[in-house]
């Protein structure tokens, strides 16, 4: 079973007790379900992407156990989005795939996989064809991939992706990292660095287009929960905002930016057996054509 699921799944459980975190929630209204209906089930449905053209939304389903993740996509058919369907790369029926994240130009979609490594993920990508069909996966090189799990590719315009992994020499037991590839080949891989990577657990990431907003999910002793960080520019430190104020019995992840960092979707248990997509605005002004919708 990969290393996801067990910090956050053991404090759903009443028995368990989870301490609670120094960061204040965000003063903003309260997450909305947005989930739409052809895509929910009482299954655990989350990280939902989006292509360019706003007309495909790709994401994972799993168990309510959280453990057997498989992609999905759906199209927008008229003025709703399709039944979801396994995508023609799928890895063999027992593979675990996970955490999709299209390229900027919607060149590539990265995910991650254990199907060469069953238990481990890694992060691969696919090329999306001129026809519109999709190439052959391929795995990425260490060391952007390592012998642990990683988790929630975000592949940057400028090349660079961001990830979570629970490789070892990092800041905690899981955290973020910046992959940035070579001129002459190859990969840099480091951590982010504090206040978003803690002695705790970090280990998924969503970047604003403009790279001053980041959210991150971390366990810090309570359940994961998502942490919202700014910075004026390139280079400067990160500063926390504050954590969103979702759900607080149950962990959140999978989290997507609006391109302009206003608005968040992610991924929270709503009942017993199910994982559900919700919203939040972060900041007054977000554009209320985010996420795209259907039909329009």
């Amino acid at each position: 079973m990969p290393v996801r699921p067990l910090l956050p799944v053991l404090c759903l459980l009443p028995a368990v007790a989870c301490a609670t975190g120094p960061s204040q929630d965000l003063d903003v209204p309260p997450p909305a379900r947005w989930t739409p209906p052809a895509l929910s089930t009482d299954q655990y449905e989350s990280s939902p992407v989006f292509s360019p053209d706003g007309r495909e939304l790709f994401f994972f389903r799993a168990p309510p156990a959280f453990d057997r993740y498989r992609l999905l996509h759906s199209r927008c058919e008229g003025a709703q989005w399709g039944a979801p369907r396994a995508p023609a790369f799928a890895g063999p029926a027992q593979a675990l795939e996970t955490d999709p994240a299209y390229s900027p130009d919607g060149a590539w979609l990265y995910y991650a996989s254990d199907r060469t490594h069953p238990g481990d993920l890694d992060i691969w990508r696919v090329p999306r064809l001129g026809d519109g069909s999709w190439g052959e996966p391929e795995r990425l090189p260490a060391p952007v991939n390592s012998a642990q799990a990683e988790l929630l590719p975000r592949p940057l315009a400028d090349g660079r992706v961001l990830l979570g992994s629970h490789r070892a020499g990092g800041m905690g037991g899981r955290d973020v990292y910046l992959a940035t590839p070579r001129d002459g080949g190859g990969w840099d891989v480091a951590t982010l660095p504090a206040p978003v990577n803690t002695p705790q657990d970090e280990y998924e990431a969503d970047l604003s287009a403009d790279g001053r907003v980041l959210v991150v999910v971390a366990n810090r002793g309570t359940r994961s929960h998502l942490y919202v960080y700014d910075r004026e520019g390139e280079g400067e430190a990160w500063h926390e905002r504050g954590r969103v104020p979702a759900y607080a019995d149950v962990f959140q992840v999978g989290p997507l930016l609006s391109p302009d960092g206003r608005r968040l979707l992610f991924a929270q248990a709503d009942g017993a057996a199910s994982g559900e997509f919700f919203l939040v605005d972060l900041a007054p002004g977000a554009d209320p054509r985010w996420p795209p919708v259907c039909g329009e």
